[in-house]
């Protein structure tokens, strides 16, 4: 039964393939030209298809007709006939297997070069990467420095208006703070009173105008100065509550003090004399006291906190003061002995006494309003004061007690001791090398007059100082620098007016101009970030003749090769008397001419001007 299946299986099989056959002949031979053609176009193209797939281009899709090969038989497999006959290989199962071994030799190539190329992008990539985040480094880098600049002008902007104000007298509360930490000039007057001396007298709204000030200091200051602004902010609030306090005596709604009246005279005693390391101290002790809790009145020990603070503040400006006083008084003693001054050391010690004693009574009278009015500042200074009161009391009264033959002797006296007129000494005691001939003094004393007067007065000497001034304070920009090197010349060593007026060599003040040339060959290996060096592009003289006897003739200038060296050559000015000639060494090369490149050459106010620049030469073909 199963073999009869079979055979009706195989029979059913071959009848079907017969009828495929058949209807496949049938559809031919009614088939038009058109359809024949369409027909054996897709079976062509299913094939080549095939074959792609075979030889592992069908996933780059390359054609005959597109391929970056130039191929147009890329489809088609190559038999090189004779190389097989001549390596030996015959029959079509060796050029089929040999043909297989290319196609995987040539897949796996293909595909080294597809990861060669991914990798080349992902280089590519990260490169894009780094340059971007070496552009966005620089630009934060660049900002920073603006945003740095910018602070510092507001700085100096805020410091120009408070000195401006201070020299036109009407100061502010925050000029004087802000000259007083870092002053545009040395101004003693400011820095010899206390900081906090500023405030005294201040209402309400002052003082909150000054606490805003202060905030915007605060912000735009140096960081060495925060410490100085917090303890002026400290102090000011402090004061601000004391004004808002006593304005609210009289009122209901004022609340009852946390500290009684009575006992607020021995908290001031508590905080009186001591020093910022023992307040600091304490405040640690008050601290430690409120933590610990038990049966305590926080609120005193609380208000107590609160009031120490300002102490602390007001201390720690005090102790810096005295440090800064000290530092200038070292600096002017200094000064003064460098310069021959301190001839009599131990009246320079009482005279320092007497400053420091002066000054710190000054202080204590001016700072009344701030401190405790019942109480001295410092019992030291209290016994000074009385002390130096006590003399000159003395002192009055012995004068008023003395009549006035008395007081003559005693004025004789005093100026005997002193020596105020040299003693006489006798003829046979001097040294006769000392001797002055009176007819050789009065000669050299008529030579030097004579010297004086062949010279400029005081006005010309300060016209000619402001001219040179005016010149130097235009100042240069990037691509400029100083030029102030003359070159000796080889001059006779007498002139013809000698005789009248004194030879000098007249001032200037030049430049030099320098810039960067970005011909073919710099362009080629040099960039922004590493550029060519500098060349000099031209000059900029600035001769000053304020005494120029003949002003109608005006000054002139030549050019002399240099002998040593072929690239420079000597720029020499003459005006006539009484100066003498001047030159300077510059690169020879030919000047541009033209108003339009900067050129100048004229003598306007008793100033000769020479501006020129070198001409560029561009390569044309």
């Amino acid at each position: 039964m199963g073999k009869h299946k079979s055979i009706s299986y195989e029979e059913e099989l071959d009848r079907l393939k017969k009828e495929q056959k058949r209807r496949k002949e049938l559809f031919k031979a009614n088939e038009t030209a058109e359809e024949k053609r369409l027909r054996r176009l897709a079976k062509k193209e299913a094939k080549l298809q095939r074959m792609k797939e075979k030889l592992g281009v069908g996933d780059l899709g390359y054609t005959d007709t597109n391929n970056p090969f130039g191929d147009s038989h890329l489809t088609e497999s190559f038999v090189w006939e004779k190389k097989f006959e001549s390596e030996g290989i015959k029959g079509e199962f060796e050029s089929r297997k040999r043909q297989k071994e290319k196609e995987e030799e040539m897949r796996i190539e293909l595909e080294k070069v597809k990861k060669r190329r991914q990798e080349r992008e992902a280089e590519k990539q990260a490169r894009e990467d780094e340059m971007q985040l070496i552009q966005r480094e620089k630009e934060a880098a660049l900002f920073s420095g603006w945003t740095k600049q910018e602070d510092e002008f507001h700085l100096h902007q805020a410091r120009l208006r408070s000195s401006i104000r201070i020299r036109d007298g009407r100061a502010k509360p925050i000029d004087l703070l802000a000259a007083y930490i870092n002053p545009i000039e040395d101004d003693l007057e400011i820095q010899m009173h206390e900081p906090y001396a500023a405030l005294v007298g201040l209402s309400i709204d002052d003082l909150e105008d000054v606490i805003e000030d202060i905030k915007i200091y605060m912000t735009i200051d140096d960081a060495k100065n925060k410490e100085f602004w917090e303890d002026i902010t400290i102090v000011v609030k402090d004061e601000l509550q004391k004004l808002i306090k006593k304005r609210n005596e009289d009122s209901t709604s004022s609340r009852r003090d946390v500290i009684n009246s009575s006992v607020q005279h021995d908290v001031q005693n508590i905080f009186h004399g001591k020093t910022y390391a023992q307040l600091c101290a304490l405040q640690n002790q008050i601290k430690q006291k409120i933590n610990a809790g038990g049966s305590i009145d926080i609120g005193y020990w609380e208000s107590l906190l609160n009031q120490l603070k300002g102490v602390m503040a007001k201390t720690r400006l005090k102790e810096r003061h005295q440090n800064f006083l000290k530092k200038k008084l070292n600096e002017l003693k200094m000064e003064s002995t460098a310069v021959g001054v301190d001839s009599h050391p131990n009246q320079s010690k009482v005279e320092d006494k007497d400053v420091l004693e002066t000054n710190e009574s000054k202080k204590s009278e001016q700072h009344s309003n701030l401190e405790d009015p019942s109480k001295p500042e410092n019992p030291d200074e209290e016994k000074i004061v009385e002390e130096n009161d006590v003399e000159e009391g003395f002192e009055k009264a012995e004068i008023q007690r003395l009549s006035a033959a008395e007081l003559r002797q005693k004025a004789i006296e005093l100026y005997n001791g002193y020596d105020y007129e040299p003693t006489l000494v006798p003829f046979n005691e001097i040294d006769e090398d000392k001797w002055v001939d009176p007819t050789g003094d009065l000669h050299k004393l008529m030579y030097l007059r004579g010297q004086v007067k062949a010279g400029s007065t005081v006005q010309e000497e300060e016209e000619a100082d402001n001219m040179f001034n005016t010149e130097v304070l235009r100042g240069m920009n990037e691509n400029e620098e100083a030029f102030n090197a003359p070159v000796a010349l080889k001059t006779p060593s007498t002139y013809l007016w000698s005789d009248k007026y004194k030879p000098r060599k007249p001032r200037f003040f030049n430049r030099v101009h320098t810039g960067y040339e970005w011909n073919k060959y710099n362009q080629t290996h040099y960039d922004q970030d590493n550029p060519p060096p500098k060349v000099v592009q031209g000059y900029k003289f600035n001769i000053f003749y304020p005494d120029l006897i003949d002003k109608t003739i005006t000054p002139e200038y030549t050019l002399t090769q240099c002998e040593d060296d072929e690239e420079f050559c000597i720029l020499r000015f003459k005006a006539g008397p009484p100066y003498k000639d001047i030159a300077f060494k510059v690169v020879d090369r030919e000047w541009e001419c033209s108003n339009r490149h900067g050129f100048r050459c004229q003598f306007y106010n008793n100033i000769f001007q020479l501006y020129f620049h070198f001409k560029r030469y561009r390569y044309r073909r």
